[in-house]
């Protein structure tokens, strides 16, 4: 099966500046990507990569084997999601119409939402347990909440593959768990393609069935979580010492700073 999304060589620069270089790497249908690596690395700039948001200066992106770079704006927006990580509303809209812009690539121009889009937005909300917030306004909401509701309008554009980027920032350990335990669910059941960049190794590790580990905007490791968390990766790449050890429960590795 012909991955949702692949990049072959891609490298990017800012002007004189190299950020990636020689970055090889596919995600499958149903897939949990976790990226890490420490500022600077070039998290951010790949996930632009992938939403064809950023161009790649050299390698090509792929969506269902297409270019991304031959498809316009909307056509990538029918098939890529991405949350990013600053998501700011000047005016105070309710829920249920943050939910709704996720439907723009599927609308003409000064086109209104009909009962499908509708529909479709309640399944957002309904799967991301924010049916009940639908008449709240924006502003109104908790960090976990509004993270939720990001998400479901994330799901509301109908993708193929969802891109976050540190969905979980500053929220507390409860919905920090709560918001890659929907991402892992919601991957499973509808076969998203997921990418999600992070600092927390160890819900990454727990969470995703694959982890990239990115130094110095290169690949330094790539596999399943037990094979990149390792104390010799974690200490090549942080500059940190560490002690890695199996979770009691999962048997997934999990990362103690010494």
């Amino acid at each position: 099966m012909e991955p949702i999304l692949k990049l072959r060589g891609v490298g990017f620069d800012y002007g004189p500046m190299p950020i990636l270089r020689d970055i090889d790497l596919a995600v499958g249908q149903g897939e949990v990507l976790g990226v890490l690596g420490p500022n600077g690395s070039g998290k951010s700039t790949l996930l632009g990569l992938m939403d064809g948001i950023l161009k790649p200066k050299m390698g090509v992106v792929t969506v269902n084997g297409l270019p991304l770079g031959d498809l316009g704006r909307v056509a990538v927006a029918r098939k890529i999601a991405l949350v990013a990580q600053e998501n700011h509303f000047r005016f105070s809209f309710s829920v249920m119409q943050v939910v709704l812009m996720g439907r723009f690539p599927h609308l003409r121009l000064f086109q209104r939402e009909g009962e499908r889009d509708l529909a479709v937005a309640r399944e957002a909300l309904a799967v991301t347990h924010c049916l009940g917030l639908a008449e709240r306004s924006i502003h109104e909401l908790s960090g976990g909440e509004r993270q939720r509701v990001l998400i479901a309008r994330a799901l509301a554009q109908e993708p193929q593959a969802i891109l976050l980027d540190e969905p979980t920032s500053f929220l507390d350990l409860k919905f920090k768990r709560e918001i890659f335990h929907l991402i892992g669910h919601l991957s499973r059941e509808q076969g998203l393609g997921v990418v999600i960049v992070s600092h927390d190794i160890d819900l990454v590790s727990q969470y995703c069935s694959r982890i990239l580990l990115l130094k110095q905007g290169r690949v330094f490791a790539v596999g399943e979580p037990r094979q990149v968390i390792t104390a010799a990766n974690i200490e090549a790449v942080f500059d940190c010492p560490v002690q890695v050890e199996k979770h009691p429960i999962t048997g997934r590795p999990r990362v103690a700073i010494l």
